[in-house]
């Protein structure tokens, strides 16, 4: 089966990124749509190993070719961070139960692999243009808190500052925020997004994750330090 693929481009054209529909998190983002999309084929096999912890391993092998089924406008975000802001044109809910329980098992895949590139990288980071030389622990705060104390808020989930910073803490966070997904995919949640869906903020949630955990690799020393 074709890689169901969105092109979504800045509203200045600035920059562009191409992510998947069918695997959470594969989102890649450069100056043109082209190089956006060989980017994110350029990425399939960091993405392997996700798929292979959310026990699909066999379907991301028979996965074929990349195929934009959208391309779109997204915001002025797009232009300025090239990352995805705001859903397509199929990411709408409620979703199916399959479907729903697909993204989450994705999703955790990609908490799993970011938790395991985080306990074997360097402490200290390549230092380049991309977060400002951020060491690692910085870049894991920053993941973590992004997402439990900004993201978790789209489906009415609201924790105390840094509270999911603690091992006991992160695994609360991610339990309760996988029960606020389901509960508001049910309708249990009064309070409805605006400008996002459930779909999108899983797949947001899971670049982000993503996105972190490859910058922790690409800016690892221990290779060169000899460990």
């Amino acid at each position: 089966m074709p890689v169901r693929t969105v092109i979504e481009r800045g509203t200045k054209g600035k920059r562009s990124v191409a992510f998947s529909l069918d695997w959470p998190g594969w989102s890649r983002g450069a100056k043109s749509p082209e190089l956006a999309l060989e980017t994110l084929e350029s990425y399939r096999e960091r993405y392997r190993p996700v798929a292979a912890l959310a026990g699909m391993a066999r379907d991301f092998a028979a996965a074929g070719p990349l195929e934009v089924v959208e391309d779109r406008v997204g915001t002025g975000s797009t232009d300025f961070w090239g990352i995805s802001f705001s859903p397509s044109s199929t990411e709408h809910g409620p979703m199916g139960e399959a479907e729903l329980e697909r993204g989450i098992a994705l999703l955790q895949a990609c908490w799993a692999f970011f938790d395991g590139v985080a306990a074997r990288v360097s402490p200290e980071m390549r230092k380049g243009p991309r977060g400002g030389g951020r060491d690692r622990d910085r870049i894991i705060r920053h993941t973590i808190r992004t997402e439990s104390e900004d993201f978790a808020k789209q489906v009415g989930l609201r924790i105390p500052e840094e509270a999911a910073l603690s091992p006991d803490g992160l695994r609360k966070h991610r339990e309760d925020y996988v029960t606020a997904m389901r509960a508001y995919n049910a309708g249990e949640v009064e309070k409805r997004m605006r400008s996002w869906t459930l779909p999108f903020l899983i797949r947001h949630s899971a670049f982000h994750t993503l996105d972190h955990a490859w910058e922790m690799e690409d800016k690892d020393l221990s290779a060169q330090d000899g460990a």
